[in-house]
């Protein structure tokens, strides 16, 4: 059972990064664009 659980837990935390290396370098862009139009 907790080998069934371990499993699961290393499936969802791949997808967690794999989800977080796509998530943080979008959401770095849309603040420069936000950046850059408060700045104008």
């Amino acid at each position: 059972m907790a080998s069934q659980d371990m499993e699961n837990a290393k499936s969802t935390y791949s997808s967690f990064i794999s989800m977080l290396k796509w998530a943080v370098p979008v959401i770095a862009l849309i603040t420069f664009i936000v950046l850059i139009l408060i700045a104008d």
